[in-house]
């Protein structure tokens, strides 16, 4: 396990300061014109994973020597959040994951940081490090996710730089009307969080335009496109989603979203020896699909909420046009809501891979891995 004196203790003195300035400026705004909110909330979530190969890691590598570590307890996020309204137009928001400290921290623990500015609601201006807008996972945090996790297309294309943790810049609004629209420009450095500098001068331009197509049914659909400059090369990145709440009787809803994303995978290309390369970034590609149907009993008995029940099929290719070898997932979850907004929950459900081939010492492996996950939203 990484630990790290100096680590440990700016982390302590971090939320001590906080904390100190916290209740300063409740005690100031008192006396002053422009009133200082700042809010804290945090993220608990805590799982027991194993593997139905004893072969088969948990992170889905094959071993052939029969050393796989199949069964564990691990905290998957312990984060904080700091929010500060400095101003009627500006806000300031940290997001911690605290769980990265038990192995090497470096690029991890701060998720997200930046500042936000309102000229109006049709004009809002971001900067600092923050998920960039590209998709229907990218609109809501984790811990409200109707599967066990983000999708696996989520993770190659952050890897990629279009989702997740990115450094940069977006500017965003909305327009009200009849066909509610919702936009986000974003330009980032494209190569993930907490990094030094970009590693070359080219950056990711994206965007996602949001449409309100059923006010009653929350219907909405999103497109995303996104073009970059990668070591010299020109690569890109497309999408679709759409996602919408039915109403079935007086306490059953059917939550639906599905997404399709295509785009170059030049994380994977950059990341060969050249000599193993065939022809140019262009010609590797990458592409997925997933449809997520939620299935929500509304039961309001004593603490417990809500009863959900779903079931993730996903289908995704990391390098379609030379060694494909499509990936397909399904993750059927049971979660028990206690409380209001998931502040406590319990989930059970299994990740169940299967790919178009086998391939021995890799993550490339059919496999099924349980969860048992539990979480608190403070």
């Amino acid at each position: 396990m990484y630990r790290n004196p100096l680590n440990q203790l700016f982390m302590i003195t971090f939320i001590t300061c906080l904390g100190f300035f916290n209740s300063y400026a409740q005690e100031a705004v008192k006396t002053d014109s422009v009133k200082v909110k700042i809010t804290m909330k945090g993220l608990f979530q805590s799982r027991y994973s194993f593997s139905t190969h004893k072969d088969i890691d948990l992170n889905g590598l094959h071993h052939t020597d029969g050393k796989a570590i199949y069964n564990d307890f691990d905290i998957k996020r312990a984060r904080l959040q700091f929010a500060s309204k400095i101003s009627d137009r500006t806000d300031v928001v940290l997001l911690l994951n605290l769980a990265d400290f038990k192995s090497d921290p470096k690029n991890k623990v701060l998720e997200n940081a930046y500042i936000t500015y309102r000229l109006n609601q049709y004009i809002n201006l971001k900067m600092g490090q923050f998920r960039p807008a590209f998709g229907l996972e990218d609109m809501y945090p984790v811990d409200v996710i109707k599967s066990m996790d983000y999708s696996n297309q989520y993770t190659a294309f952050g890897n990629n730089g279009w989702q997740s943790f990115q450094i940069g810049a977006s500017l965003y609004g909305a327009i009200k009307s009849e066909l509610p629209v919702k936009y986000e420009i974003s330009v980032v450095n494209g190569n993930n969080r907490n990094q030094v500098m970009d590693n070359d001068n080219g950056k990711h331009f994206s965007s996602r335009v949001e449409l309100g197509l059923q006010k009653r049914l929350q219907i909405k659909m999103g497109l995303n496109g996104g073009l970059a400059l990668v070591s010299g090369s020109r690569v890109y990145a497309s999408g679709i989603d759409v996602s919408g709440i039915f109403p079935l009787a007086k306490k059953w809803s059917l939550e639906l979203e599905t997404e399709v994303k295509q785009g170059n995978n030049h994380t994977l290309f950059y990341g060969l020896d050249s000599a193993k390369r065939t022809g140019s970034v262009a010609q590797y590609q990458m592409r997925g699909m997933y449809i997520l149907p939620n299935l929500r009993y509304a039961i309001n008995y004593h603490r417990l909420s809500s009863l959900e029940f779903s079931c993730r099929y996903e289908y995704f290719d990391n390098d379609f046009k030379h060694a494909s070898n499509a990936r397909q997932t399904w993750t059927p979850m049971i979660s028990a809501e206690f409380l209001k907004a998931y502040n406590a929950r319990i989930q059970i459900g299994v990740n169940v891979d299967r790919y178009k081939r086998n391939v021995p010492a890799t993550t490339q492996y059919n496999n099924e891995l349980f969860i048992i996950q539990v979480q608190s939203r403070l």
